[in-house]
C-alpha cells in the first residue's frame, strides 16, 4: 500500500504560470517520479511522459523483459535515445527510470534542454514502497533490501547533481508533493514564469 494519501478537496487547479522547459523527474525507484510527475503535469496543464513507458511501447516489451532478454547496457542505450527524443519536443513533465540520471550523456542532455528535479526520499521510505513489487529487475536478488541500500549509496551523489531538489517526507499527498515541486520550479524564471515573460 502506498503511503501517498489520496487526493482531497484541495486537488490542484490549473496553474497560471507557463512551463518554459521540460521538467525531468529523477531519483530512486519508489521516490514517486511517475505519480508526482503526472500530478505536476496536470497542475501545470502540460503533457506527462514516462521514459520507461515510451521504451516499453517502442519495444513491445516490459522493462524487466528487456533487461532479461537484452541486458542492462542495451536498455540504457535505448533509454538515452528516448530521453533525447523527448527533450526535443514541447515542454512537458518527463519521468525517468532510476538509473537514467547516472549517465553523463543523459545529464548533459537534460541540463542543456530541460531542468532536472531530484525527488529525494530516504532509504526506509523507498524500501516501504518497493518491497512488495516484483517489477524491479535490479532488486531480483537474494537480499533485495541490501541491494536497494547499495544502489542508494551509489546513486545519491549522482542525483545530487540535479538542478533542483525536493525532499520527500511522508505522509504527504501526491498533489501536495506536486505543489512542492511547482513551488521549487517557480524559483527559476527560466523554467516556470508568466506566459509572456
Amino acid at each position: 500500500m502506498s503511503d501517498f494519501q489520496h487526493p482531497g478537496a484541495d486537488a490542484p487547479q490549473s496553474a497560471a504560470l507557463a512551463l518554459k522547459k521540460t521538467v525531468v523527474m529523477v531519483g530512486m525507484m519508489g521516490a514517486g517520479k511517475t505519480a508526482v510527475g503526472r500530478a505536476l503535469a496536470q497542475f501545470l496543464g502540460v503533457p506527462f511522459l514516462d521514459s520507461d513507458q515510451e521504451i516499453e511501447t517502442a519495444a513491445n516489451m516490459s522493462v524487466p523483459e528487456i533487461f532479461a532478454r537484452d541486458g542492462e547496457a542495451f536498455f540504457r542505450a535505448r533509454e538515452t535515445e528516448v530521453i533525447s527524443r523527448l527533450l526535443g519536443g514541447a515542454a512537458c513533465v518527463l519521468s525517468t527510470g532510476g538509473g537514467a540520471f547516472l549517465s553523463p550523456e543523459n545529464r548533459a542532455n537534460i541540463s542543456a534542454r530541460g531542468v532536472s528535479v531530484w525527488l529525494d526520499a530516504d532509504l526506509d521510505l523507498l524500501w516501504s514502497r518497493v518491497r512488495h513489487r516484483d517489477t524491479r529487475p535490479l532488486l531480483r536478488t537474494v537480499d533485495p533490501r541490501a541491494t536497494l541500500g547499495a544502489i542508494y549509496e551509489a546513486r545519491v551523489p549522482e542525483y545530487g547533481k540535479a538542478d533542483l531538489r525536493v525532499p520527500c517526507a511522508p505522509p504527504v499527498s501526491i498533489e501536495r508533493m506536486a505543489r512542492r515541486v511547482a513551488d521549487v520550479l517557480a524559483t527559476r524564471a527560466d523554467v516556470l514564469g508568466a506566459p509572456h515573460a
